[in-house]
């Protein structure tokens, strides 16, 4: 039961070239994610399940001594954590990047009216959208004010008031009011 404590704490590869490689794998996989995800992460924000996937491959690496050393799990991980604590941070710093890092809410629905384009762009089918709209005990789209898909992939909807007679009120279908 010989311990090769060299092995084990000596890194075998370049610690800079790790946290090179650690940053473009992040830095990558959130543009990607950014692009391509908005309603499939749930809750979780897109940081924190790039974190947890990222850290959970680079610290198996470490354990499994695919790295060779546990200093180069170390450092890929630290290096991980710390892009995202520094988007995170830069986000909230300077709003012009953390409107780049976080998506805008998107609508779906306008004064009553399906917006088609946003709903194919996110991948949200009417079916989906009207049980959503249940849920929030609405069935019919013509007394939805505004709704939108946040940037945590929730779908918010905006009901019009009870009796409003205002510009806001909605609108008339054929055979009266809804």
């Amino acid at each position: 039961m010989d311990i090769d404590w060299a092995a084990a704490l000596v890194p075998k590869v370049s610690l800079v070239e790790l946290f090179l490689r650690g940053t473009a794998v992040y830095l990558f996989l959130f543009v990607l994610l950014r692009v391509l995800v908005r309603r499939h992460v749930g809750t979780l924000g897109l940081t924190d399940m790039l974190v947890i996937v990222l850290i959970a491959d680079a610290a198996q690496n470490a354990m499994a001594s695919e790295y060779q050393s546990v200093p180069e799990g170390f450092v890929l991980c630290s290096t991980i954590v710390g892009w995202s604590y520094a988007l995170d941070w830069l986000g909230y710093r300077f709003r012009w990047i953390g409107a780049l890092l976080e998506p805008k809410p998107l609508s779906l629905i306008v004064n009553g009216k399906l917006q088609r384009r946003n709903m194919r762009a996110e991948l949200v089918t009417t079916d989906e959208l009207m049980s959503h709209l249940r849920q929030h005990g609405i069935d019919d789209v013509h007394h939805v004010k505004k709704a939108y898909i946040e940037p945590d992939g929730q779908i918010s909807v905006l009901k019009y008031e009870d009796g409003s007679n205002d510009d806001d009120s909605p609108p008339k279908k054929a055979g009266g009011v809804c």
